[in-house]
């Protein structure tokens, strides 16, 4: 067995590369791949300047992370067919140039274009007004931006390692502290790992209280999805027990929120909340095909780690964005406050830590998404309770 690792950043020693890369010609041999590598680059010029990109190619799968934006999924491939969304925020943001409080809140979007970008850690939702104690117990009113700060913030640690164990795994992992003085204090630690020659990755993510007082934690991870997986007719399946429009615009979708339109200029978002079943393994899948059935992506995880799921529907024109976005999440995008009072905001403890696990897969062929789908409706049971419009228990009426 041969285990190669390497320290790409960590700022408490002083490390730091510029570029790296390793491969198949000069890394350990892999059985699952005779042609891999890991690279990491920095992206220079533009809003994207001093971004770090990190790309695990496992052969078949490829896919670049950045640690310089909360560890999120810019984009990828399989076998020649992309993973990603056109947004028209081209290309990553340095976080410097992003202003959360822009837009009454709103500038997290300044930023938004990854296949993958988490929301949290100390909150997620809407921008709007939550109501906490101060060092000194007194209650004040502080305000929250949209999906919080984990997304724009890098890590000061991240290490790639290759492993030749069974088909050999590639993974990067990188460390991203949220943390101020007389507020929140979490450290989300990531890795991203995928096996040699295969159709998936996985993420594994770890949030940690190293503070000596309780902290809340919110984590979503809001997963972009756009062509060729989305099209007009796409579809989405899933073992559903319940589930009810966002809000009341939402609701006049109510009757088709698992198939999509085409492009539409000037489409208004719709959102679903979901509570979802779960396998004998204890963990559920959400599959998004395409109108032909020759493509899907699928997420698998855990429900009770990640109990609450949101879709999101955004098929407006090709040119301002045109996605859809598939969301597990330990609570559901609402205000905070909200969220609270239906006790979906975690307490973590001192020293306490809360760990989540996503499998994504990519399947490119018509017997492999007829598999995925077979599979996701044997765990269902019953028929789903679907709501024609939004139920107190899931957000706000």
């Amino acid at each position: 067995m041969a285990r190669l690792e390497t320290v790409l950043t960590d700022v408490d020693a002083g490390i730091w590369l510029d570029a790296w890369r390793t491969n198949a010609a000069d890394g350990p041999q892999l059985a699952g791949a005779s042609a891999w590598s890991v690279s990491k680059t920095r992206l220079r010029g533009g809003l994207s300047d001093g971004v770090d990109v990190v790309t695990l190619d496992n052969g078949a799968l490829s896919m670049s992370i950045l640690p310089t934006r909360g560890m999120g999924l810019w984009k990828g491939s399989f076998r020649g067919l992309p993973i990603e969304w056109k947004s028209p925020v081209a290309r990553p943001v340095n976080p410097q140039f992003v202003n959360l409080q822009e837009r009454s809140g709103l500038g997290w979007l300044a930023g938004f274009n990854e296949l993958l970008c988490r929301c949290g850690l100390a909150f997620n939702g809407p921008p709007g007004v939550d109501r906490v104690l101060d060092n000194n117990g007194n209650a004040i009113e502080t305000e929250l931006t949209l999906h919080g700060k984990i997304a724009n913030l890098p890590a000061h640690r991240v290490t790639v390692a290759v492993d030749d164990d069974g088909d050999g795994t590639l993974s990067v992992t990188g460390v991203i502290d949220e943390a101020m003085m007389f507020g929140s204090v979490l450290r989300l630690t990531s890795t991203v790992s995928t096996t040699a020659g295969s159709n998936s990755l996985t993420i594994t993510d770890t949030v940690s209280n190293p503070s000596a007082q309780p902290m809340e934690l919110e984590l979503l991870y809001h997963t972009n999805i756009g062509r060729p997986f989305l099209d007009e007719g796409s579809r989405i399946v899933a073992a559903i027990a319940e589930v009810a429009p966002r809000d009341d615009h939402s609701a006049s979708g109510a009757d088709s929120f698992d198939v999509y339109p085409g492009p539409v200029a000037g489409y208004r978002e719709e959102a679903f909340f979901f509570d979802l079943q779960a396998g004998d393994d204890g963990s559920t899948a959400v599959l998004l095909k395409n109108s032909t059935g020759d493509c899907g992506l699928q997420l698998r995880f855990p429900k009770q780690q990640l109990p609450s799921f949101t879709l999101w529907k955004n098929t407006q024109a090709d040119e301002d964005g045109f996605v859809t976005g598939l969301e597990p999440g330990t609570n559901y995008p609402n205000l905070k406050t909200f969220e609270r009072e239906q006790g979906r905001v975690i307490s973590l403890g001192p020293g306490e830590s809360y760990t989540t696990e996503i499998e994504l897969s990519v399947f490119d062929s018509p017997d492999s998404v007829a598999a995925a789908e077979a599979a996701i409706r044997e765990v269902q049971s019953g028929e789903p309770v679907r709501h024609a419009a939004p139920i107190a228990k899931f957000s706000p009426t």
